[in-house]
């Protein structure tokens, strides 16, 4: 293969690529999310400067993604921190769980979305809406809704889900010093709202090493919601260099 060939490939197998480039659309993307309070410290020590936090508050989040083009069907798992940066209210994603090679090479490597492998899942129950992950054979967080108990808002729905999300780039360059350390915006524009829904909610986190959502631990539940939505994600940009002297 020539250089300039090299080059041209999106990723490596380069005869048989990680993952298709995009842009992807997201059809039928369905959320179930809960928002807590949680230790005000403890968020604190895990959000990154510059980034500021002001309220106890996470926001534990299901995804199922049964039609996405290129990527298939995947369901991912996460915890959101409401943040500001620069006066600009927004979410910090903070650690993502995702059950499907493609989604995970592609949202590392394109954009920064911290994924990892994981095993969650989003269904119905009766009238009950559940939201499961597990980490390997072990259960890490449990999540129920009553099952559209109450329409919301598509204005209010719309509002959860494209505040500006914040996220981190870090590769490492072969000394295991960061050749890139940045954090990145990235906001959605292109969704249309399908479905939207409010209810009683409960959540239940567990203590796991490899995945500690238990270290922000559920005080209270504040709100929940069900939305249904079609979309497509932007690309990031850079807005803040850290090996920049």
């Amino acid at each position: 293969m020539k250089k300039d060939e090299v080059v041209r490939q999106f990723t490596t197998p380069l005869d048989a690529g990680a993952f298709p480039l995009g842009p992807y659309r997201f059809y039928n993307r369905e959320y179930l999310n809960i928002l807590y309070r949680t230790d005000l410290e403890k968020l604190k020590k895990i959000v990154p400067e510059p980034l500021e936090v002001k309220d106890p508050l996470v926001r534990f989040e299901i995804m199922k993604m049964p039609d996405v083009t290129g990527l298939g069907s995947y369901t991912e798992c996460g915890q959101v921190i409401p943040v500001s940066f620069e006066g600009e209210e927004g979410d910090y994603l903070h650690a993502m769980y995702v059950d499907s090679f493609p989604a995970i090479a592609s949202g590392r490597e394109i954009a920064a979305y911290p994924k990892k492998l994981g095993k969650p899942s989003l269904y119905v129950d009766s009238d009950t809406l559940v939201g499961i992950l597990d980490y390997g054979t072990l259960r890490v967080a449990t999540a129920t809704m009553g099952y559209k108990h109450f329409p919301l808002d598509h204005r209010e729905a719309l509002k959860e889900i494209v505040k500006p999300n914040y996220m981190l780039k870090k590769m490492p360059g072969y000394n295991g010093y960061p050749r890139i350390c940045e954090l990145v915006r990235s906001q959605i524009t292109d969704i249309k709202i399908l479905g939207a829904w409010s209810g009683p909610a409960r959540l239940e986190l567990f203590a796991h090493a490899l995945a500690p959502m238990a270290d922000l631990p559920v005080l209270e539940v504040v709100s929940a919601s069900h939305i249904i939505t079609e979309l497509s994600l932007a690309s990031p940009e850079v807005v803040y260099d850290y090996l920049a002297k």
